[in-house]
């Protein structure tokens, strides 16, 4: 055989032996990925073209050539996203149990669709929920769905929230649709993440939409959230943040959750990364009031360092919830189902059965490990906004709160130099941003390998970056 793999020429539901050859040859080279030293950056991504181009060939080639294929492409343009000195948007690293896990995932393919079709992944799940409903301190009858990440879990609890808030009202939404529906506002901070704006658009609440005011430190101004809910005609749906995108700001949830349950309204929180920061004693006093909403979307695969893709959608309101996303078809319907579908709880029927991965990291790390990582890169994040801003030039556009530092270095083409050259030499990478106008550079420590060391190696690539910047151009 020439190591095409032909399904005609294996007995039934035999492996062939190059079949198993083929995953110890991946399970190599993970054990050399994870050991070897790589720049954060992608390192020839112009290759990648050339590696993975040309015509679909019409006999297929072997296996072990695509998988080497793979992996040279892989080498040419991967970002090293997993590495303690990549600090660019807010992305975790996986960690060695996620890893290992999330090929069980693979091996055993379960669909998660509904409890007959995988058992395993439905228990898991509903434990899953026990677990962080009592992590995250969450009212008890608190309820999860697993989705593909932090967007799809907005969009369901959104969609609960819409439910809910047009049923006080007297109008189905499911059968009735939005064109003649009650009013219905939403008010957002003014640094409220696009995820959360781009579900309100598909939910066909894009013209609903109320911006409230924020302060310097990024926080939603409570007191002009209360002038806009009294102006609101009728239903109310407010949109807080726990860690917003830019400087891990917290809004006031105590207050903002006063304001909109005594309006009748249902508050919803983006808490993508911030949510994590309440399994510590130590920082859990940051995230005061979380408990107080009515629903919450965050990811795993951020702050948890979960492989991708893991998003949570939380909900107080387990009816509200379930009518919002359930469906049913003659197809699903069966005398056998004896336990939940993990299909009622999120937008997506069939799914990879992420509820086990999500087991494994909170089984071994449980409530002392997830604190040790949220903890570890928050002191990071703080020593380096204590080096760096130590400098003549360099300054913090709001506080660090959690794990985000919002940087100004100078101008703003100064600001975008020193991020060009940082990223380009790989030996950290960030990413740039705007804030009040001003282009700024926005360093999120996230990954669970990242603390004090990655920190003063990180202050002092900076502060080179910055230096030879300024030297070049006085000259």
């Amino acid at each position: 055989m020439t190591g095409r793999h032909d399904p005609s020429g294996a007995p039934d539901g035999r492996i062939l032996p190059e079949d198993t050859d083929l995953l110890d040859i991946v399970a190599q080279y993970a054990r050399s990925f994870l050991e070897s030293p790589r720049p954060v950056r992608a390192r020839a991504p112009e290759r990648l073209g050339q590696v993975l181009g040309g015509d679909l060939s019409k006999t297929g080639n072997a296996q072990l050539s695509t998988v080497r294929r793979l992996i040279e492409a892989g080498e040419s343009g991967l970002l090293a996203s997993g590495d303690s000195h990549s600090f660019g948007y807010v992305i975790g690293g996986a960690l060695p149990i996620g890893i290992a896990s999330d090929w069980l995932v693979s091996l055993w393919d379960q669909c998660s669709a509904v409890y007959e079709t995988s058992p395993l992944a439905s228990v898991a799940e509903q434990v899953c929920e026990r677990w962080l409903v009592d992590l995250f301190g969450l009212p008890t009858d608190t309820v999860m769905g697993l989705t593909s990440g932090c967007t799809t879990a907005n969009l369901a609890c959104l969609a609960a929230a819409r439910e809910q808030q047009l049923h006080e009202a007297g109008w189905k939404v499911n059968e009735q649709g939005m064109r003649r529906s009650p009013p219905l506002t939403v008010l957002v901070g003014r640094h409220t993440h696009v995820s959360g704006l781009r579900c309100l658009r598909l939910l066909g609440l894009a013209g609903e939409i109320g911006w409230v005011d924020a302060g310097d430190d990024g926080r939603m101004d409570a007191r002009h959230l209360a002038e806009l809910a009294d102006r609101a005609p009728g239903g109310l749906i407010v949109c807080g943040q726990v860690g917003s995108t830019d400087c891990g700001s917290v809004d006031p949830l105590v207050e903002i959750a006063a304001i909109t349950h005594a309006h009748g309204g249902w508050l919803h929180l983006d808490a993508a990364f911030g949510m994590w920061a309440a399994a510590s004693p130590a920082l859990r006093p940051r995230l005061r009031g979380l408990e107080l909403a009515d629903s919450w979307a965050c990811d795993g695969h951020k702050w948890l360092n979960t492989p991708y893709d893991c998003g949570i959608a939380l909900c107080a309101h387990p009816a509200a919830f379930a009518d919002a996303v359930r469906f049913s078809a003659d197809y699903l319907q069966t005398t056998e189902r004896t336990g939940r579908d993990p299909m009622d709880h999120r937008v997506e029927i069939s799914q990879r059965a992420r509820a086990l991965t999500l087991w494994a990291v909170l089984h071994h790390e449980g409530r002392d490990g997830i604190a040790t990582i949220v903890e570890r890169n928050c002191e990071a994040a703080h020593e380096l906004a204590d080096i760096l801003t130590r400098e003549p030039g360099i300054g913090l556009l709001a506080p660090v709160t959690l794990n985000q530092v919002l940087l100004h270095i100078g101008d703003d083409d100064h600001t975008r130099q020193v991020v060009g050259t940082l990223n380009d030499n790989g030996a950290c990478w960030v990413t740039p941003t705007t804030w009040t106008g001003h282009d700024a550079v926005r360093i999120s420590v996230s990954n669970w390998q990242s603390g004090r060391e990655s920190a003063e190696a990180t202050a002092s690539a900076f502060l080179r970056a910055h230096r030879d910047r300024l030297s070049t151009a006085e000259r």
